[in-house]
Order: structure tokens, then sequence, then C-alpha cells
């Protein structure tokens, strides 16, 4: 889903009752905060960041991505062979 299609059906849509508003307003702060990633946080989520996982979920990146990088090596020199 697009980042802005939740808070514009938030926008758009009808809501008939104050409780219907609250969930649907709930859910676009739990995205927000719990599923988005930001860009200028390092396309973390604000959870990550505020509960300290995001220096952790950073290195396992980048450990993954040198893994990553040495099987491509090693599947380019077979194939090269």
């Amino acid at each position: 889903m697009a980042p802005n299609a939740k808070k514009n059906r938030i926008l758009l849509e009808n809501h008939f009752l104050p409780g219907d508003l609250e969930t649907h307003i709930a859910a676009f702060v739990g995205h927000y905060n719990h599923q988005r990633y930001h860009e200028s946080l390092k396309n973390l989520t604000l959870a990550d960041v505020h509960t300290g996982r995001g220096q952790t979920i950073l290195l396992e990146r980048e450990r993954t991505k040198r893994k990553t990088m040495k099987l491509r090596r090693l599947q380019h020199a077979k194939s090269a062979a």
C-alpha cells in the first residue's frame, strides 16, 4: 500500500461513529510507528529506533549484504570458469 494511502483513506471515508474514526486512526498510527520504514532513519521503523533495536538491525543487514556479495562473487567466478 502506498505510504499516503492509509492517511488518504482515513480522510476520504465517512465515519459515522466516533469509535470508527478512533479505530482507523489507531490503525494508521500503529502502521506508521511499527511497519513503515523511514528513509531518514536508515530504513528503520520508529519503534525499532525507540526501543534501541536500530543498531542491531543495521548490523544484521550489513552482515547479510556481505554474505550475499560473497556468494554472488563465487557464483560469478564459477560461471566464468
